[in-house]
């Protein structure tokens, strides 16, 4: 199948994806462009994968300040050379969490983070919320697990929803740079100011 170079120039804006890649993701997905972008977004999980084990001992402290001057973060976010740390995407990529953590107030950047008393007592208000129902008990755990896994997601960074894409988390966004970029990336710490 003869890919159009307009249809693989649209992807490459899309996802970021280098010219070959985006070529032989329309071509496995026979030019269909969202099955493409997501053929390449499942690449890209794989390629972080892979280097999830490299040492990250460079990187940059990015600052982002809201327009009202009001309201900001800093986050430092690690990768393995300074050529990445001072490239436009790399810089970019720090710009997008830093505001992200702005704006949606995380506040621990994994689950493990979350202190265990604080998760005890979650747990403990789920299940009295379900102690009325008039369901079976493996029914109220699973109601339960699920409400903290919702708690989870609105407190814990990695596993917030994107702000600029709500369908990927940003332990997803991190792969997919990690993927386009090519180093590994980590994310780790961050502060929030608020007047």
């Amino acid at each position: 199948m003869s890919i159009d170079a307009k249809l693989v120039a649209e992807l490459r804006s899309m996802t970021g994806a280098g010219m070959m890649d985006a070529k032989k993701a329309l071509e496995e997905s026979t030019g269909d462009l969202e099955k493409a972008a997501q053929f390449l977004r499942e690449k890209g999980m794989a390629k972080a994968a892979k280097k999830s084990s490299r040492e990250t001992n460079e990187g940059r402290v990015h600052a982002y300040i809201h327009s009202n001057g009001k309201l900001g973060a800093m986050v430092e976010i690690l990768c393995e050379t300074d050529f990445v740390a001072r490239n436009e995407a790399f810089i970019a990529f720090c710009n997008d969490v830093a505001m992200h953590v702005s704006a949606l107030e995380p506040l621990y950047l994994t689950r493990e983070e979350v202190p265990l008393e604080l998760v005890e007592k979650e747990k403990e208000i789920f299940t009295k919320e379900m102690e009325n129902q008039a369901k079976p008990a493996e029914v109220i755990e699973k109601i339960v697990e699920g409400k903290l896994s919702k708690w989870y997601s609105e407190i814990v960074l990695l596993e917030q929803a994107f702000i600029k894409d709500e369908d990927m988390t940003i332990d997803e966004f991190v792969k997919s740079k990690i993927a386009s970029i090519g180093e590994n990336i980590t994310i780790r710490r961050f502060a929030r100011f608020n007047i």
